[in-house]
């Protein structure tokens, strides 16, 4: 790990793993074994208001330990 990354715990799917911090949208999608083709991945937030998109690309993103994400398939058709 290089200087100014710490390790934190966070949730993907009920599952713990360890990633660095700040890591990639890519990143996450790789270690929840998510399959970006078919599934978006959010990360849950607290209160009122949208669970945040997290996209399968190089951004960076901030986490906390204990950060819960979870995936979703793309093409939901409700009502079928």
């Amino acid at each position: 790990m290089s200087q100014g990354h710490q390790e934190v715990s966070i949730i993907i799917d009920k599952h713990e793993h360890k990633s660095p911090n700040p890591t990639t949208g890519h990143d996450l999608y790789v270690l929840g074994g998510i399959d970006p083709q078919n599934y978006d991945l959010f990360r849950e937030t607290h209160g009122k208001g949208d669970d945040d998109l997290i996209p399968d690309d190089g951004s960076q993103i901030a986490l906390k330990d204990g950060d819960h994400f979870f995936s979703l398939k793309k093409k939901l058709n409700p009502g079928r």
